[in-house]
């Protein structure tokens, strides 16, 4: 089981203490003193047991974070209701993780929220930007303070938050910040379901129709033959057919520079999707090749 530490000053001295013993008494051929981030808001579930089983086989000493940022959240989002599992969330982890740093917002903000805060410009407005605003820039302020925290060789992110993974590598680029990006493909239900904490709020009907994001994606992925605007037309076709399901919105995009898609594109691309299933708010991409 991994150790639970609450506050900066004794991670950091764990983390020192890891590097130290591993330049001294580590094999040779192992990464002396590697150190990987995994960040979560915790609620773990499958899809974050994988990014931790991804930092585990990295090799080296294997940081977890379970923090619920609310610099993420909007005045109308699920901050109090975000689940907060702690204890399942340690016991679920096991030999995946060998610290979980679970500190309180006070620890992290002991100045009430941070007036300081990276900013994910442009692109950080669009998609999941337009439809929360400012999220994008809690984010990259807590990872960024998280890199700073950790001082992690390498840092694993998921896949199915790809706007994240986007930004989360954009800033690592422009701030020449030490730390290596690994990405893990997005788990899913057998039926094709992204695995989401959000899901637990889904009632039994809402999680059959919840299944329209994934169908939609593999609708779009079949049309691309047509080009840009008939993969798109037919996944928002696939939506409409489900009325349960508002979609939010649903773009291809250039996975280099995360802008739409021209309608010429060729080559590789992701679609993105977002929709309300009832009260719950779910997101998907899957990558495509566009002939």
């Amino acid at each position: 089981m991994p150790e639970v530490v609450t506050t900066i000053a004794e991670l950091r001295a764990r983390i020192r203490d890891a590097r130290r013993a591993a330049a001294l008494e580590g094999p040779a051929d192992a990464p002396a003193g590697r150190v990987v981030l995994v960040p979560t808001m915790g609620a773990l579930h499958n899809g974050h047991l994988s990014l931790a089983s991804r930092a585990r086989d990295l090799g080296g000493l294997v940081v977890v974070s379970i923090f619920v940022n609310p610099l993420q959240f909007g005045p109308n989002e699920d901050l109090d209701r975000y689940p907060r599992t702690l204890d399942a969330d340690v016991e679920a982890l096991g030999d995946l993780a060998d610290l979980v740093f679970a500190p309180t917002a006070a620890e992290m903000y002991p100045r009430g929220a941070s007036s300081t805060r990276v900013t994910a410009g442009e692109i950080g407005g669009l998609y999941e930007g337009a439809s929360r605003p400012g999220h994008f820039d809690g984010m990259l302020t807590v990872v960024s303070k998280l890199f700073n925290i950790v001082q992690p060789d390498v840092a694993v992110f998921g896949q199915k938050d790809a706007q994240q993974v986007h930004l989360v590598g954009r800033m690592v680029e422009d701030l020449n910040l030490p730390v290596t990006i690994a990405v893990v493909d997005t788990v899913r239900e057998p039926d094709g379901l992204a695995l989401s904490s959000r899901n637990r709020y889904l009632g039994p009907d809402e999680r059959t129709a919840a299944l329209t994001l994934s169908a939609a994606l593999a609708a779009g992925a079949a049309a691309v033959t047509g080009g840009v605007e008939a993969a798109r037309a037919a996944a928002v076709a696939r939506v409409e057919a489900e009325p349960v399901v508002k979609l939010d919105y649903l773009v291809i995009v250039d996975p280099d520079t995360f802008r739409e898609a021209a309608s010429d594109h060729t080559g590789p691309a992701l679609m993105l999707i977002a929709a309300r299933v009832g009260g719950t708010r779910l997101i998907d991409n899957e990558r495509i090749t566009l002939p």
